[in-house]
């Protein structure tokens, strides 16, 4: 009998020029851990480098695509901002996904929070099912979604982004692609996978980088240019009196104390 890999955060199999890529961490609703994110950028990395892959399926197991990042490590940190080395660790995540030469799908059926709400934005065309819901709850914690916006921000409809990001509401896949966080919300998620796939395994190489990096230019431009402004707004929430009470409010189950 084998012995299960308990340190696998992230599945990896390729076949027919697609790299499939899970999140597999369900028993923290795939958090942005440390060996997660690790595991992550190494998978993209070998994905992009193999010939034979023309696209990279980025997905999940379990019911939550990604809660964002793994709070619990905060203590492990060797620096003296550990929020900022978490805000700088989802930058450089999120630019890998945005500059990879070949297309990245994001194949969503679950629930989708914080940190997640931003690789699905970098990815260049994303399809969520019947299962899928969506939520900024940063500013009902005392926080922002600041990291994230440096993806998203450029996505979506600007009136739509200013109630999502400011009322913290949960929202189901057909909304979230009538507003641009999803390209499309298939009834039949698994068939349309196949389509899509199918669709890109038939372009060259060439004319997928090449049309990425054009469609991406502005992106990547505006990541550079906002990066250290967000990564900085952060780490001083997170650090501020309001956002612990937020987040133990959170925790503990209870209306934290600006609660009307």
């Amino acid at each position: 009998m084998s012995t299960p890999d308990t340190t696998r955060r992230v599945g990896v199999t390729t076949e027919g020029g697609v790299a499939r890529l899970a999140l597999d961490s369900p028993h923290n609703r795939n958090a942005l851990s440390d060996l997660l994110v690790t595991q992550l950028r190494q998978g993209l990395q070998e994905a992009s480098e193999d010939e034979s892959v023309r696209a990279i399926v980025l997905t999940h197991t379990g019911g939550t695509f990604c809660a964002g990042a793994d709070l619990s490590e905060a203590s492990d940190r060797s620096t003296d901002d550990p929020a900022r080395e978490r805000a700088d660790q989802l930058v450089d995540l999120l630019r890998l996904i945005v500059e990879l030469p070949k297309p990245v799908v994001g194949v969503i059926d679950g629930h989708v929070r914080a940190g997640g709400m931003g690789l699905v934005a970098a990815c260049d065309i994303v399809v969520a099912g019947s299962a899928s819901t969506f939520a900024l709850t940063e500013s009902r914690l005392g926080l922002a979604a600041s990291v994230i916006s440096l993806t998203l921000l450029p996505r979506i409809d600007p009136r739509a982004a200013s109630r999502v990001f400011l009322t913290g509401e949960t929202f189901d896949a057909a909304h979230a692609a009538r507003i641009g966080v999803v390209t499309e919300a298939p009834e039949d998620l698994e068939a349309a996978v196949a389509r899509l796939t199918a669709d890109l395994a038939a372009c060259s190489p060439q004319g997928l980088r090449e049309s990425k990096a054009l469609i991406n230019h502005e992106l990547l431009t505006h990541l550079d240019a906002h990066r250290d402004r967000v990564a900085a707004q952060s780490s001083r929430l997170f650090s501020s009196e309001e956002a612990r009470e937020g987040m133990t409010a959170f925790l503990q189950r209870r209306a934290p104390r600006w609660s009307a």
